[in-house]
């Protein structure tokens, strides 16, 4: 992930939740808030209702293979956490893929670069 860092402080998450702006769908939640840099901060935090650690670091894992694959389409400048709900545990890499792609889209980050 080149122009991405992680979003690990509890203090730069609740920035994200109590300014940032979010939209759901079945198997993620996500918040975006702009950050004024030239680099995405990508957080991902999946709650232990989802399963155990191993399901809980699979969605995980799941997400963050879907973002770099994706990451030369975002735009940057923003503060990104993404949530894994409790359906998030059963779902595919297809189901993380389009569920992705779909909140991406609809807090418009999606540009589309011709090949």
């Amino acid at each position: 992930m080149n122009r991405t860092e992680s979003l690990k402080k509890r203090k730069d998450f609740k920035i994200v939740f109590n300014k940032g702006r979010f939209l759901a769908n079945n198997y993620l939640v996500m918040y975006i808030y702009s950050n004024g840099d030239s680099i995405n901060r990508l957080g991902i935090s999946v709650s232990k209702k989802v399963g155990n650690s191993v399901v809980r670091h699979r969605v995980t894992r799941l997400v963050k293979e879907n973002y770099r694959l994706n990451e030369n389409r975002i735009k940057t400048g923003y503060n990104i956490v993404v949530i894994g709900r409790v359906n998030s545990s059963n779902a595919s890499f297809k189901d993380i893929e389009k569920s992705l792609n779909n909140l991406l889209r609809k807090h418009n980050l999606l540009e589309y670069k011709e090949k």
